[in-house]
C-alpha cells in the first residue's frame, strides 16, 4: 500500500479458516520464514501486532513477569 519513513501497511483477505498470507514485502523485512513461529499479540482496543521475531522472548518474558506479579499480588489479598 505505501512506505512512508519506514512504515509499511499491506491489506490481506482473511480465508475461510480464518488465516491470512502474510505479504512477502513484510515476510521479507522482518526475515520471516516457512516454519518460523512468530508472536501475536492483541489488545482490544489497540488491535493485533506481530512484533519482530528477535524481540518474541523479550515481549514473552514481560507478559510471563508480569503475570507472575499480579499473581504474587492476588495471593496477598
Amino acid at each position: 500500500m505505501g512506505n512512508i519513513s519506514g512504515k509499511n501497511a499491506w491489506t490481506v483477505k482473511i480465508g475461510e479458516k480464518g488465516q491470512f498470507v502474510i505479504p512477502k514485502e513484510a515476510r521479507d523485512m522482518f526475515d520471516i520464514h516457512p516454519g518460523d513461529t512468530i508472536l501475536v499479540l492483541g489488545d482490544s482496543e489497540r488491535g493485533i501486532a506481530i512484533p519482530p521475531k528477535d524481540m518474541m522472548n523479550k515481549y514473552i518474558s514481560m507478559i510471563f513477569g508480569e503475570m507472575s506479579i499480579q499473581k504474587e499480588g492476588e495471593d496477598n489479598e
